[in-house]
């Protein structure tokens, strides 16, 4: 059994098509092709099938990605040991990350990891709650977000550490109205007009849940991805949104105001494949993102992700694949 041959199909199950695993392992599609043929004929057994234009695992080949993550936590885990035993913690570790979780993170983990021998590489990912799973098959750790749970949409079989609890919070001019209450209830913002975000994105969630709440339907003029632009339209007008509050510049600019009548925080975790949150470097990494959020959270006095869950996150990630 060859190992090349298991992680071929663990991409596979991962990616979801022949020419995704091409992309992502720099190989053509007639080659990616070719080592299932001949992973098959090695093994005698049918490993994938067609299904509509693309192919998908069978059972068989199913069984084998599913020990393809088994083989690399092991040597993940015999690599770990190394490192300790050489105690030096080495490597690149990449991470993607929302952009207004990595603003309040990313400084802290770039001072966490100052004159270490870990190299930090980061893009930043600014999609919908349910496509960050997927980022895990490139990157090392995933700083995602969800307003429901810990754990987000589409990441089942992949290690998730909880790393903050952040309010969201309403958005407004100084000059609003609603800018002079301590809080505002759900019932003192069916009226006004809105900036949102794209369907499927978190913030919308809680749009979501103030209609359900009161009935009504909220008046959404703008859809838009772009913390910092968001902003500039609240603050030069009358509209309400909904924003961080961890990241969300407040002053002359700009007022942030508590929601009650429904829950408006959201979980911001890393998403690890079970085999990376095995390296050293990769926990060192993950623990100092866990750090920063805490320390973010206690300078907004919030409540931290839950203590019993963040116990520190290298802990976490063994826990996770006992």
């Amino acid at each position: 059994m060859d190992v090349r041959h298991l992680e071929l199909l663990r991409e596979l199950a991962d990616r979801g098509s022949i020419s995704a695993v091409a992309a992502a392992t720099h190989r053509t599609p007639s080659a990616v092709s070719q080592q299932l043929r001949t992973a098959q004929r090695e093994l005698g057994v049918a490993l994938v099938e067609p299904a509509g234009r693309g192919v998908r695992l069978t059972d068989a080949g199913r069984l084998l990605a599913d020990g393809a993550v088994d083989v690399a936590t092991a040597l993940a885990e015999v690599q770990a040991r190394w490192d300790a035993f050489r105690d030096e913690p080495v490597g690149t570790v990449t991470l993607a990350a929302l952009p207004s979780a990595a603003t309040f993170l990313l400084p802290d983990v770039e001072r966490a990891m100052a004159g270490t021998g870990v190299e930090l590489r980061y893009t930043d990912a600014d999609v919908a709650e349910a496509e960050f799973g997927a980022l895990a098959a490139d990157h090392d750790i995933v700083v995602a977000h969800s307003f429901t749970s810990p754990r987000p949409a589409r990441t089942d079989g992949l290690v998730v550490v909880p790393v903050a609890v952040e309010p969201l919070d309403v958005a407004m001019s100084p000059a609003h109205p609603l800018a002079a209450r301590a809080s505002v209830d759900v019932s003192d913002v069916t009226g006004a007009e809105w900036i949102g975000v794209p369907p499927g994105y978190p913030f919308d969630t809680v749009l979501q849940s103030i209609e359900r709440a009161t009935g009504t339907r909220l008046d959404v003029r703008q859809r838009l991805t772009d913390n910092r632009l968001v902003e500039a339209l609240v603050a030069a007008g009358d509209r309400l949104a909904i924003l961080p509050r961890f990241t969300t510049p407040v002053g002359d600019r700009l007022t942030l105001r508590p929601l009650t009548g429904i829950p408006a925080d959201r979980h911001v975790s890393a998403v690890l494949r079970p085999d990376r949150a095995r390296r050293r470097a990769v926990r060192q990494v993950l623990d100092a993102v866990v750090r920063a959020a805490a320390a973010t959270a206690r300078r907004h006095h919030a409540d931290p992700a839950d203590p019993a869950d963040r116990a520190g996150g290298t802990a976490i990630c063994q826990e996770r694949m006992r």
